[in-house]
């Protein structure tokens, strides 16, 4: 690692510390102050955000990136008034800091109770979507903490000037401007020192693709929580509505591909499968989707006159495809699907279609996930649908913050000790 780039990060950790014991004291009043003239800006530099983000995809593409890491690249009308909501939809949750609970006072007289404070400073390590320069600064400004932002060098101008619009707004709220910093440099030995930074740096956030996260397992000294695959299952019992099947199915796999919460397996129980797969498929193959299945599942699809189907290899079972491409297999009942699941799932996200409220319950308890749905797409695991406003991540971990993580995920609780001169005897 270059002493320059050392350099460079230890003064950006130094600020970032400064910074955080303004942010945990900050009114409720300014941290909104400063997340509704944000969004302001936002809106009025969309034009802006969105020619300085095509900067970013023809390069992209001249490098050769495939379709799904375009997709999460480009910022399109729909997705910066999307971090403007999500903006103002923090604005109007409660601000967690500062909240006393379990208050109890003990035979002593003192009063026992807990009270929610930020994390301190948070690292968060993203690729190749800038919207998580605004929604990642945003819960943590929230949250009372600060932030240091190293998104992908792919994505470094449209991170630069999201940054510039998120310190115009600290600024005009009078908060630290170093409560939210952008690594500028593209050098990747930036992370390393990051990752190690303990004096600094109370948590990692990675959000990235597995070799990122295993680098970070590997050298990491700062806590992470992690962001890892999402292998989503949509599980369709014997006792599913047939319509309803099809169209969250349908949801789940093509309302985009990019995302960690689309589905990449559809398991569908064989009592049902003649009445749902025909439908649903041709749906799949009429947009593209390439369909990769089981013996049992050919099987069903080619007696009605389906082609083109390939046949499901080990290694489909285990990939997230972030892409057309949907793995299906057909189960002989429940127990199949959710030994399916925790086999090759990655604990992110699964769902089961059905009417049958017994199953609903069981697929609820038994399927160890981040987020388990019933008749819902996976589409929603996701922190802005949750009415967290936005996310800094989804977490596949089971301490600390699970699934999509939202404000009290960045923040951690101490005892309080309320006393009236009590004294131990």
């Amino acid at each position: 690692m270059s002493t320059s780039i050392q350099k460079m990060m230890q003064e950006i950790g130094k600020h970032a510390r400064v910074a955080s014991r303004a942010m945990a004291r900050a009114s409720s009043a300014q941290k909104n102050q400063a997340l509704l003239h944000i969004a302001k800006l936002v809106r009025q530099n969309a034009t802006e955000i969105q020619q300085v983000n095509l900067v970013d995809v023809e390069r992209a593409k001249t490098n050769g990136q495939d379709a799904a890491f375009i997709d999460r690249l480009t910022m399109t009308p729909k997705t910066i008034e999307t971090m403007a909501l999500g903006l103002e939809q923090i604005v109007s949750l409660d601000d967690p800091i500062g909240k006393i609970s379990e208050l109890q006072k003990q035979a002593s007289g003192i009063e026992i109770g807990k009270m929610r404070v930020p994390l301190g400073v948070i690292g968060i390590i993203y690729e190749s979507r800038p919207n998580v320069t605004i929604d990642a600064a945003a819960l943590c400004l929230k949250s009372g903490n600060a932030v240091i932002l190293r998104g992908g060098s792919e994505a470094i101008d449209s991170n630069t000037v999201l940054a510039k619009i998120i310190q115009e707004g600290l600024a005009a709220a009078q908060l630290p401007m170093d409560a939210v910093q952008v690594v500028t440099t593209t050098d990747r030995s930036a992370v390393g020192e990051m990752i190690t930074m303990t004096e600094y740096i109370d948590v990692i956030v990675p959000r990235g693709g597995k070799s990122l996260i295993a680098r970070l397992m590997a050298e990491a000294r700062v806590p992470m929580i992690k962001h890892l695959d999402g292998i989503c299952h949509t599980y369709i019992d014997a006792d599913a509505d047939v319509e309803m099947a099809i169209k969250v199915c349908d949801n789940a796999k093509t309302q985009r591909y990019a995302p960690c919460n689309a589905m990449e397996t559809l398991l569908v129980n064989k009592e049902i499968a003649a009445k749902v797969l025909p439908s649903l498929c041709k749906i799949y193959q009429d947009k593209g989707v390439e369909l990769r299945v089981d013996a049992l599942t050919r099987q069903s699809l080619e007696a009605v006159g389906f082609k083109n189907l390939i046949d499901a290899q080990e290694e489909d079972w285990q990939t997230e495809y972030l892409a057309p491409i949907l793995s299906i297999k057909t189960v002989v009942n429940m127990d199949e699907a959710m030994d399916h699941i925790e086999k090759y799932g990655s604990k992110h996200t699964d769902a089961i279609i059905t009417n049958n409220s017994a199953q609903a319950n069981r697929f609820l308890r038994e399927v160890d996930s981040a987020s388990v749905m019933v008749n819902a797409s996976t589409r929603f695991a996701d922190g802005f649908e949750y009415g967290l406003g936005a996310e800094i991540g989804i977490s596949n971990d089971k301490l600390h913050a699970r699934g999509p993580v939202g404000l009290d995920g960045l923040t951690s609780l101490k005892y309080i000790v309320m006393g009236h001169g009590e004294i131990r005897s």
